[in-house]
């Protein structure tokens, strides 16, 4: 078990390959490179989640209890909480304001569509008032 130690994100960000693997989850800090060949989703899943707070990508996963209590025997410290980026709060792209002169585009739209129905619908009437008289 570790002694307590306050570790930075910067520090933690720093052992971030398959020779020196730690992890943020839960405000804890996690030695696991002697657990990435033994992790059953493969060493790749621990190394990506290296450099943040992996707090989200281990919560996802849906983790047993007995791999909660794994966790205890890779435990060396805590991280500092002010090093940790705030999670960025998700704002849609600027929409173009509606302009409502468009209106005229939408009316020569229709006409383009109307005035051949009507052309054709008059041809037809034609047709059929000459063929019965």
């Amino acid at each position: 078990m570790g002694d307590g130690k306050v570790y930075t994100l910067a520090e933690v960000s720093q052992h971030s390959n398959p020779k020196d693997c730690w992890l943020v989850i839960d405000g804890k800090v996690y030695d696991v490179t002697k657990f990435l060949d033994d992790h059953p989703g493969g060493d790749d899943v621990l190394l990506s989640a290296t450099g943040k707070d992996a707090t989200d990508d281990f919560e996802d996963v849906g983790h047993s209890t007995s791999a909660r209590a794994m966790m205890d025997e890779f435990y060396i410290g805590e991280i500092d909480s002010a090093t940790i980026p705030s999670k960025v709060k998700y704002t849609p792209p600027k929409q173009p304001h509606y302009n409502q002169d468009k209106t005229s585009e939408f009316i020569i739209k229709l006409l383009q569509f109307l005035v051949p129905l009507i052309i054709l619908g008059v041809a037809v009437g034609i047709r059929f008032y000459t063929k019965s008289a």
